[in-house]
């Protein structure tokens, strides 16, 4: 399934002869490229086959780009990811940086500064691995220690604490409050917490991301049936509420 001593490009692109025309480009520089036609197979393709560097798309079938993003962004900060769309009005720029991907390019684009920006970002991407640990993993992500009102979550350990005691907590579970503590404040839909907490994986549902909420409650509010950190918006979903400035 490739070859390890290359280097690694996933390739996001549901166009099927630019996705080839790239990989030909990129495999003739000894890259070795691996395409991935939609936002669920770019997440399964990333998992297994640990690209050095993701070319994404905006526009796929399925899961956008932008949730295909911030999906790896909870598991992965430092992986260059070069976003490459036919959307390069400034606000569809803005947010791809706000969402934490390292390089934007509008098509249609000139090939020689593409392959110039993907030599660029693999160099910057391998200086960064000075700072992750034994493992390869990024030490600085969100915040280890994450603390509101007198809760507390350790997403090292996977422990927290809270008014029903210590809790031991699952991965997805901590996945879904990173991506709520990322969006403080700012409304997410039902269905945004699907594409970008699971990847729309088998067997979730609308009532998967309800269970969580149900279980937030419990691990984290005083009155789980009056939350004042896991709030409901009638017909929208869910937000998360704490501003760490008035926070006792």
């Amino acid at each position: 399934m490739g070859d390890s001593s290359k280097t690694q490009i996933l390739v996001v692109e549901d166009e099927a002869h630019l996705a080839e025309g790239l990989k030909l480009n990129l495999a003739l520089k000894g890259y070795d490229v691996m395409i991935a036609a939609d936002g669920n197979s770019a997440l399964q393709k990333w998992k297994e086959w640990q690209p050095d560097l993701i070319v994404l798309d905006i526009m796929l079938p399925g899961i956008d780009g932008l949730s295909v993003l911030r999906n790896i962004r909870l598991e992965d900060e430092r992986i260059p990811i070069l976003i490459l769309s036919a959307r390069g009005d400034p606000d569809d720029r803005i947010k791809g940086f706000s969402y934490g991907v390292d390089d934007y390019l509008a098509k249609p684009f000139n090939l020689d500064e593409f392959l110039l920006r993907v030599e660029r970002l693999l160099t910057r991407g391998a200086w960064s691995k000075v700072g992750s640990d034994s493992n390869g993993n990024s030490i600085s992500s969100l915040p280890r220690i994450y603390i509101f009102g007198g809760n507390r979550i350790d997403f090292k350990t996977l422990k927290a604490h809270g008014p029903s005691g210590q809790i031991s907590l699952t991965e997805q579970e901590a996945r879904l409050l990173k991506l709520f503590i990322a969006n403080r404040g700012r409304p997410l839909s039902r269905r945004k917490l699907l594409e970008i907490g699971w990847g729309y994986a088998r067997g979730t549902t609308t009532r998967t991301v309800d269970n969580f909420i149900v279980r937030f409650r419990k691990y984290f509010e005083r009155n789980p049936k009056k939350p004042v950190y896991f709030k409901s918006l009638r017909s929208v979903g869910y937000v998360f509420n704490h501003d760490p400035d008035k926070d006792g």
